[in-house]
């Protein structure tokens, strides 16, 4: 621990030392201006240095650089602003101590100094450092479990598919470093491949740890069953199972399930309460992936409806969840009817570009409430 005492007046150096000393303060340090602070501290580094000051006497009338510009030079420095700052000072100008306070400066105390107010106030702001420096250590710990986090939840998301009869591509953009949003496809044989797109309720952490417990069970199901309607059904089923009755919040998502089947020419899917989504046909003809049921975890029994679309040669299906759908409306443009016409005008060339850069432009993609997540599935 270091005490900084910072005064162009030795009197009052000795004399703060004498205290300190007397009171079992031992590593302490005088200094006779603001310059000699800052050299101490290195603000001109041109990398952060973490510093051992826990509390910082800084007198008030100082020449060159008073005690208030140094204060709110300390503030501007991230690394340095929170060491507290206790004013000493002989001025009785209570606007003056106002605004040493107001720069950032937890207390004063007047000179002539008197010992028990100031060993009294070094412990209180011994007891604020103390506390800042827990919670910034709190708040890297949160911030590293964050990113391991968000590794996990990113490596839970299928690699691109890119085959001489089938490419599936997809974006992903959290509006958090934890996402609700999840995207898996998987191999069930030679010709087919089972593909989702979910968005589970809310955001951050709480959502993205149930969309983890979801992907979990979601690959067991889609290997055990073949028919999106009981994959639907098991998701269903376990949904019910999270959703005890002595929970506080009921969990739910949205989804799309489909499975293509290059060589019978079929796309079977279930739309369970998601935004539609849309397939572009042999004739330029766009369907829209609408028909299903009610979200995943609402009931404990659903009624699952499955639809079955024939395409002769090729076939292009954009699915998105709704933050994509929502940052497009908030451009004053109805964001449903803008996917469709893009999905529309052309077969889209996933070399290029990536899905979210087919439906909208890079401003749209920054700083959104919202997950966001776009799928292109091409057949042929």
């Amino acid at each position: 621990m270091t005490i900084l005492i910072v005064d162009d007046n030795q009197v009052n150096l000795f004399v703060i030392e004498k205290i300190l000393k007397r009171a079992g303060y031992a590593d302490f340090l005088s200094l006779k201006s603001a310059h000699e602070m800052f050299d101490y501290l290195q603000v001109d580094s041109p990398q952060p240095i973490e510093t051992s000051v826990d509390i910082i006497l800084l007198d008030i009338m100082m020449p060159e650089i008073d005690g208030i510009e140094a204060c709110r030079r300390l503030q501007n420095i991230p690394h340095l602003k929170d060491i507290p700052v206790i004013f000493v000072t002989a001025l009785e100008d209570s606007n003056k101590v106002a605004e040493a306070l107001d720069v950032g400066g937890i207390d004063y105390i007047m000179k002539p100094i008197n010992k028990i107010d100031l060993l009294a106030r070094i412990r209180v702001g011994l007891r604020l450092k103390y506390e800042k420096d827990w919670h910034k250590m709190q708040e890297e710990k949160i911030r590293n479990e964050l990113d391991l986090s968000m590794q996990v939840q990113s490596s839970l998301l299928s690699e691109p598919v890119e085959s001489d009869h089938l490419t599936i591509k997809a974006s992903y953009l959290p509006a958090n470093k934890l996402a609700g949003d999840m995207y898996y496809w998987h191999r069930i044989d030679e010709r087919r491949y089972g593909i989702i797109l979910l968005d589970m309720m809310g955001h951050g952490i709480t959502a993205s740890l149930v969309c983890m417990f979801i992907s979990s069970v979601l690959r067991d199901a889609i290997r055990k069953h073949t028919d999106p309607v009981a994959v639907i059904n098991e998701m269903n089923h376990w949904m019910s199972i999270l959703n005890k009755k002595e929970n506080q919040i009921h969990y739910y998502f949205t989804a799309i399930y489909m499975v293509i089947d290059t060589e019978r020419k079929t796309l079977e899917y279930v739309n369970a309460g998601h935004p539609p989504g849309f397939a572009l046909m042999d004739e330029g003809e766009v369907v829209s992936l609408s028909k299903g049921t009610c979200p995943v975890g609402f009931f404990t029994e659903i009624k699952v409806e499955k639809t079955v679309i024939h395409y002769e040669d090729r076939i292009q299906i954009l699915i998105f969840t709704d933050g994509v759908m929502e940052a497009i409306d908030r451009e004053g443009i109805d964001g449903l009817g803008k996917i469709k016409e893009i999905v529309s005008t052309r077969w889209f060339d996933c070399e290029e570009k990536a899905p979210i850069d087919l439906v909208m432009s890079s401003e749209l993609q920054h700083d959104q409430p919202d997950d966001m997540c776009v799928v292109v599935i091409q057949a042929n």
